[in-house]
C-alpha cells in the first residue's frame, strides 16, 4: 500500500470482514441462569462467567490475545460439567479431545477486572472429530467480544485416532438448536 495513501491502514484490513458482529441477545432459558437462547436466532448457549485477573493482562492494560482460548476452556469444561459430562470423566474412560483447528475473532478488548459472558455450545460432529463455537461478551454492557471456535479430534490416551464416544456423541445430537 502506498504511503500517501488517505485510508488508515488497519481500515483497509479489515475489509470485507465482519468489523461489527451481528448483535447477541442472550436470555435465560426456563430461568436456568447456565443456558441462554440467542433472541436474535433462537439457538441456545451455554453461558458461563468469569471476570479478567490482573495476570491476564498485557503491558497495554487489555487482556492478552491468547487467553481468551483459556476463556473457550473454561466455557468448554463448564459446558459438560454442566450437562454431567466432564473432562475428567472422558479422561478416566481412556480418551481424550486434543485441539486440532482453532479460530477466532476480536471486537473490542477486555480489560483488568472485566466481568465477561463465555456462551458456548456443541457444533460440528464427525466420526473422529468434533467443534465448539464461542461467543465472548462484557457482561455489564453484553458487547461481543470475540467469537471463535475450536476442533477437537477424538483419540485413546495412547495417540490413536478413535470414533467419538457415545455419550459425547449423544450430547452433540441433543443439545438444543
Amino acid at each position: 500500500m502506498p504511503l500517501d495513501s488517505a485510508e488508515p491502514i488497519a481500515v483497509s484490513c479489515l475489509k470485507g470482514s465482519d468489523v461489527k458482529p451481528k448483535p447477541f441477545v442472550p436470555e435465560a432459558v426456563d430461568g436456568d441462569d447456565r443456558f441462554v437462547k440467542d433472541k436474535t436466532d433462537g439457538m441456545i448457549w451455554h453461558r458461563s462467567k468469569y471476570r479478567t485477573l490482573y495476570a491476564d493482562t498485557d503491558r497495554s492494560q487489555s487482556v492478552y490475545h491468547g487467553n481468551y482460548l483459556r476463556y473457550f476452556e473454561f466455557g468448554r469444561a463448564s459446558l459438560m460439567r454442566d450437562v454431567a459430562y466432564p473432562y475428567r470423566e472422558i479422561e478416566e474412560s481412556g480418551l481424550i479431545y486434543p485441539i486440532i483447528q482453532i479460530g477466532i475473532t476480536y471486537y473490542a478488548p477486555l480489560y483488568y477486572d472485566d466481568p465477561m459472558c463465555i456462551h458456548t455450545r456443541p457444533d460440528d460432529l464427525e466420526r473422529v472429530r468434533l467443534s465448539f463455537v464461542y461467543v465472548i461478551t462484557h457482561e455489564a454492557n453484553h458487547q461481543i467480544i470475540c467469537k471463535g471456535f475450536t476442533r477437537h479430534c477424538a483419540v485413546k490416551n495412547s495417540g490413536t485416532p478413535v470414533e467419538v464416544d457415545e455419550k459425547t456423541a449423544s450430547l452433540w445430537k441433543l443439545f438444543p438448536k
